[in-house]
């Protein structure tokens, strides 16, 4: 399945494209994230419980991990900037949507259209490292990745924000009108891609597991992928409920700004890449992974103390994100005619990892509060850790 990596036949992209998907990539993902500091509001507005209303954000990372595995391998068959700008579209529907729900199964329905639509983000990341020469790959890879992680933190300070401005329909009309200016630019912008691919589609999907069956470095860096996106969203989907409590009251507003201080992290992202292109992704994976325990050490005083809380935001999102461009660097060597389907393989693990996380912490704030979800975290980081050890067979992969 290994093939030489070789350059790319396209005309490389300028920083200014770079810096373009990085901001379409975190625009679209973003719209998985608008409801997590609004919880408490929604389960007001629909008269649901704390559990119920925790449904809306893992129903988009559901809905993300099945169009992670049922669109993402098309980028390896079909133009990539039709299918990319199509996506777009359809998320803009999907926040439509939303916005007009009245009642929650509306929602719902809106958050998985969005949702399942917002892998453009992933093929977008797949067709930029295609065009990228390989060794920028891990830079342009790491500043694409800093714009996804800086959509999804800066998501709950613009939905916190606009919603004390206005309401809760705000930000999905807002996101809505930005995904479609969106499309329309990439429609111009976005360099074409001819497809790399000429499988059925339901050999398309098959060869997708036959890769996580094949390659084992595939396997374990999935695995450790979706670890990482648990211990993530542990954090951040009860956030909410801790900050609005008797620990802070604090107001839709001042949480949603909680999502700057975690926006801090994704500036690990161009230099995590940057590292691994160098020689040293061991040392970026495993420090990243010590990092993470460290950062739930420190979170497991929020509580009581808002620099213990700061700090261990900052720890948390810097790790994850170090670590998740180093997997990306290294499972982008494996085979350059089927980076589309590696990301679908590797990203359907991360979110299903993810919703997972917020189910298990939405479950653990319930029953045993802050110091459940605490524990939760630091189990996921030393799984993680024990999966980053594990033996494995590696093909053709400089600095794993």
């Amino acid at each position: 399945m290994n093939t030489p990596v070789s350059h790319s036949p396209h005309r490389p992209l300028s920083q200014a494209q770079v810096l373009l998907l990085a901001a379409a990539t975190g625009l679209i993902v973003a719209g998985n994230y608008y409801a997590q500091p609004l919880l408490q509001i929604l389960a007001e507005a629909f008269r649901i419980g704390a559990d119920a209303a925790g449904w809306v954000v893992t129903v988009a990372q559901l809905a993300y991990a099945a169009g992670l595995l049922l669109i993402v391998p098309l980028g390896d068959r079909l133009e990539r900037r039709r299918l990319i700008v199509g996506l777009f579209v359809l998320a803009a529907v999907g926040l439509a949507i939303s916005a007009t729900a009245t009642h929650f199964a509306q929602l719902l329905a809106g958050t998985a259209l969005a949702g399942l639509s917002a892998v453009a983000a992933q093929v977008i990341v797949a067709h930029a490292a295609g065009l990228a020469t390989p060794e920028h790959r891990g830079r342009v890879v790491g500043t694409i990745m800093a714009g996804l992680l800086l959509g999804i933190l800066l998501a709950r300070t613009a939905s916190g924000l606009l919603a004390g401005l206005g309401s809760w329909h705000t930000i999905y009309w807002v996101a809505c009108a930005a995904l479609l200016l969106l499309a329309v630019v990439l429609a111009r912008v976005l360099p074409a891609h001819q497809p790399s691919a000429s499988l059925s589609y339901p050999r398309l999907l098959g060869s997708v597991l036959a890769l996580l069956r094949d390659e084992p470095l595939l396997r374990q860096r999935s695995l450790l992928g979706a670890l990482l996106f648990a211990g993530f969203s542990v954090f951040w989907t009860p956030l909410a409920f801790l900050l609005s409590g008797p620990a802070y009251h604090y107001s839709i507003a001042s949480i949603g700004l909680f999502g700057l201080i975690g926006a801090a992290g994704a500036l690990a992202a161009s230099s995590a890449g940057k590292l691994t292109d160098r020689g040293h992704g061991r040392a970026v994976a495993l420090g990243g992974l010590l990092m993470m325990l460290l950062s739930w050490l420190l979170l497991a005083f929020a509580p009581v103390s808002l620099s213990a809380l700061i700090a261990g935001v900052l720890l948390l999102d810097i790790a994850v994100q170090a670590v998740h461009i180093n997997n990306q660097s290294v499972i982008y060597q494996l085979d350059e005619g089927a980076r589309s389907r590696i990301t679908s393989a590797y990203m359907t693990c991360y979110f299903i990892g993810g919703a997972s996380g917020s189910v298990l912490s939405t479950m653990a704030w319930t029953h045993y509060g802050w110091t459940g979800v605490c524990v939760l975290g630091g189990v996921f980081a030393v799984i993680g850790l024990l999966v980053y050890f594990m033996p494995v067979r590696r093909a053709a992969v400089g600095a794993a």
